[in-house]
């Protein structure tokens, strides 16, 4: 295991949060208290023939709200796709609203900064 893979497991550990990409029904999760926090996403390929990852739906339970979960998996997320190289097409609403926010997100983001 790489130093930042390392590095960002030990940061994820800190906050309790273990985040699983659930391959086969593809979505990223987090198991707290038995309820599950995901991502949904699914792979493209954009018109210029780069590799991309769409996120469709982020879902947080509502016992689990208030904890910011829903902003540490984007981030988290976002990180991923860009260490994988994916551009990302944020078509869920919380994800694009967070791109808008984070603006060293926006040049790797489809509907920020070029065509799909």
């Amino acid at each position: 295991m790489s130093d930042t893979a390392k590095s960002d497991k030990k940061n994820r550990e800190a906050l309790g949060y273990e985040i699983i990409d659930n391959t086969d029904k593809k979505r990223f999760e987090i198991h707290i208290d038995g309820k599950i926090a995901l991502e949904d996403y699914e792979f493209f390929t954009t018109s210029a023939g780069e590799k991309g990852i769409e996120y469709k739906h982020t879902e947080v339970p509502e016992e689990l709200g208030g904890r910011g979960i829903a902003g540490y998996l984007v981030k988290y997320i976002l990180d991923d796709a860009a260490a994988k190289n994916l551009r990302v097409k944020p078509t869920c609403p919380y994800v694009k609203s967070y791109i808008d926010k984070h603006p060293e997100y926006q040049d790797n983001s489809v509907f920020h900064n070029a065509t799909p």
